[in-house]
């Protein structure tokens, strides 16, 4: 499904859960004028929690790896969830054909970097090389789009900031699920401390990582829940994406 805002069209899937309260309270999008109300449709027989549903984004980076990465889609599918992948550019090539399948799928793809380095370190025009490299093998894979950035390390600088053609996603939860394999231990850190509106850092090139998240997913599932991708989380918060901004965690407003 893919709906429209000031900033143009922002493609993705709806969680059908989040979908059918926003339809039930008879909402539009954010956007002013340029605000497109949801088609009505889909199942009727669905059980609507009172309230808004929390909100959450599953973030993974440093793919993609074909045998861990394809797993985790199957099994975001399965759960019908949405995420965003920023991936690393030297790993592009091979992985092609996972990188259609991710999109078609409606999860929000970003740039990690072509080579996975501290751009505070670059130069202006080894950063823009770094970005434009990786946007461009993205751009040949699945068209010319607004690929949103993740520093590697979560580490920016003034410069960065001025340099950003787009927003700075970060994080706001970070299980370091790169440490070890102790498929537990990462599922807590994050079930443990999630709240509505968090921005989950992960990484889909781990096995542990891929069984961590399933499960945290399901967790969060039963908890009321819904996962969006970080472009959906900024619309629904009301905002527009900004260029150059970091953005972290996005809260709800209060009453």
């Amino acid at each position: 499904m893919t709906w429209k805002g000031a900033e143009g069209n922002l493609k993705g899937k709806w969680p059908k859960r989040l979908l059918l309260m926003v339809l039930s309270a008879g909402l539009a999008l954010a956007g002013g004028e340029n605000a497109y109300p949801l088609p009505v449709g889909g199942e009727a027989q669905v059980e609507l929690p009172t309230g808004p549903a929390p909100l959450v984004a599953l973030t993974f980076d440093d793919g993609p790896r074909n045998s861990t990465t394809g797993r985790l889609l199957e099994g975001l599918e399965l759960r019908e969830v949405c995420s965003t992948f920023f991936l690393v550019g030297s790993r592009i090539e091979g992985s092609e054909a996972l990188i259609q399948e991710m999109a078609a799928a409606g999860h929000q793809i970003g740039i990690h970097t072509y080579d996975h380095v501290m751009i505070t370190d670059l130069s202006r025009q080894d950063f823009d090389l770094q970005v434009g490299k990786t946007r461009a093998l993205l751009s040949e894979i699945l068209g010319p789009g607004d690929y949103w950035l993740r520093p590697p390390y979560g580490i920016v600088d003034r410069s960065v900031v001025k340099w950003a053609d787009g927003p700075l996603v970060l994080w706001s939860v970070d299980p370091e699920d790169w440490k070890d394999n102790d498929t537990g231990r990462i599922v807590a850190a994050v079930t443990e401390h999630v709240s509505d509106g968090d921005i989950i850092l992960m990484h889909d090139i781990y096995d542990s990582s891929v069984d961590a998240a399933l499960n945290i997913v399901d967790i969060l599932l039963d908890r009321g829940y819904c996962f969006v991708t970080v472009e959906q989380l900024i619309t629904l918060r009301g905002l527009q994406a900004e260029k150059g901004r970091l953005y972290t965690a996005l809260r709800p407003a209060e009453d």
